[in-house]
């Protein structure tokens, strides 16, 4: 078994903040871009960890139980909107979004 060592922790996190800020640019479905900015929001959360694990204190941890509520209440909220939108205009595509009236 691999031991993960504070270096490989934020190589992992940031491949995983870059693979979800390149979907954030590159994706056209509000649902993905959504599943991308949780994916960036992991990302963080794990370079928090790695580093409260490198300082032997528990600062990170608290951080990250602040990070995941406000997560929960993100997903409640954003998959709210996201049901909303496609209930008046019958599409998820951000193309077609592009419009704040009708």
């Amino acid at each position: 078994m691999i031991p993960f060592t504070l270096h490989s922790s934020l190589v992992l996190s940031a491949v995983l903040f870059a693979i979800g800020f390149l979907g954030v640019l590159i994706r056209k479905n509000t649902l993905v871009i959504y599943m991308c900015l949780e994916l960036m929001l992991v990302a963080s959360t794990l370079a928090l960890v790695a580093f409260s694990k490198f300082n032997g204190t528990l600062d990170g941890n608290v951080f990250v139980f602040f990070i995941l509520t406000v997560a929960a209440a993100e997903v409640a909220v954003g998959l709210a909107i996201i049901v909303a939108l496609f209930r008046r205009r019958q599409t998820v595509q951000v193309e077609q979004l592009n419009q704040l009236k009708n």
